[in-house]
């Protein structure tokens, strides 16, 4: 299915305005998975042949392969998700008000680069919303885990950031596995401020309060939290951040958002500003990565996300340090097939090599202290 969607599905897409040629795609997966028969159809196309399964953050996870943010801003298509093999979903980025984003056009590819370039501005219906829509998909039974990415409304100033975050958390607490602060998109103006200093350490502490009331109020367990850098900090700004997750017990780092470097000037795409995605930014991504790892000594869960396009990329993220991986630019350039390429591929890879498990191999690469 993947040679189908390259050679006949791609070119059709490559001439098609990218948004609504995403919104299109979205409302098709919706479509078919919306009926058991449709999502026999789905599951038997694209779900993986065997499970890889790993455990971290105290869930379980059929193979450590999902969708990054972006894709699904509204929760609109959860069951299509889990019907195309995905091992988790990602909501988002909600903010706690509901905003429209940046003016469009405002994304936009390069097909030979397989690169997008957007600023959509965290376009999403808001935390409300997004909480009902949530609450209505309690009427089945979901398989895999759902986690929201949380990210800052454009009219909340930098020093009330923590509460915007904490009031998005706390509005989809019951229905959300896990939640990732977005504090690194290069879309919302100023928003890249909040990875450093009080600012990160105010937003961590209260999300971290709000999620301990919902589990004393509903009786369950603390979510865990992570949080989403960018590719474009400095190894010194990047130890920093570091510092101040480890000192508050997060339970993990996404790694990572979109970049605001290009490849080069002159393609038409790379003039747009926003931030890129894709092939451009897998090797930024992996490098930092590593160096998470290598700082920490392993002790921080790693989610791998950036020009992840077959199980080649897949695996280089895995043994420089990453537990769990996600794909966005991948499946607008690859299609769904990309989940059974990585995960089948990743097992061959894994059969084929020196190590017994999956937990073997992430970091095998990394020379810790």
């Amino acid at each position: 299915m993947g040679r189908v969607f390259r050679f006949i599905s791609r070119p059709l897409l490559a001439v098609q305005d990218s948004e609504k040629a995403h919104g299109r795609s979205l409302l098709m997966l919706r479509i078919l998975s919306s009926n058991p028969f449709t999502r026999f159809m789905l599951r038997t196309l694209y779900k993986p042949t065997h499970n890889l399964p790993i455990h971290r953050f105290g869930i379980d996870f059929e193979h450590p392969f999902g969708m990054a943010a972006g894709m699904d801003k509204r929760a609109e298509a959860l069951r299509g998700w889990e019907s195309i093999g995905l091992g988790f979903s990602e909501i988002g980025g909600i903010t706690m008000l509901e905003q429209e984003g940046n003016p469009k056009p405002r994304m936009f590819r390069h097909g030979g680069d397989r690169a997008l370039v957007n600023r959509m501005g965290f376009n999403n219906p808001g935390s409300e919303k997004v909480a009902l829509r949530l609450k209505k998909s309690r009427k089945y039974n979901r398989k895999i885990p759902v986690w929201a990415n949380l990210g800052k409304s454009k009219l909340t100033p930098l020093s009330e950031a923590k509460d915007d975050y904490a009031t998005t958390l706390r509005r989809l607490w019951c229905d959300i596995d896990l939640f990732v602060i977005n504090v690194s998109s290069p879309n919302t103006p100023g928003l890249r401020d909040l990875q450093h200093g009080d600012y990160l350490s105010s937003i961590i502490q209260e999300c971290m309060a709000e999620n301990l009331k919902s589990a004393d109020m509903y009786g369950g367990k603390t979510k865990p939290l992570l949080i989403k850098i960018a590719p474009d900090l400095s190894m010194p700004e990047l130890e920093l951040i570091l510092d101040v997750a480890l000192a508050a017990n997060i339970d993990g780092i996404v790694a990572t958002n979109t970049t605001l470097q290009r490849p080069n000037d002159e393609d038409k795409a790379y003039k747009e500003s926003g931030g890129c995605s894709g092939t451009p930014l897998g090797e930024r991504s992996t490098e930092l990565i590593h160096h998470i790892f290598k700082y920490t000594n392993g002790s921080l869960p790693i989610v791998g996300v950036g020009g992840i396009m077959s199980s080649d990329d897949a695996w280089e993220k895995i043994i420089n340090g990453a537990s769990l991986l996600q794909a966005y630019a991948g499946f607008v350039f690859e299609g769904p097939g990309l989940t059974k390429e990585i995960v089948n591929g990743v097992r061959r890879k894994l059969r084929d090599s020196k190590y017994a498990s999956l937990e073997e191999a992430i970091g095998s690469s990394v020379v810790l202290n």
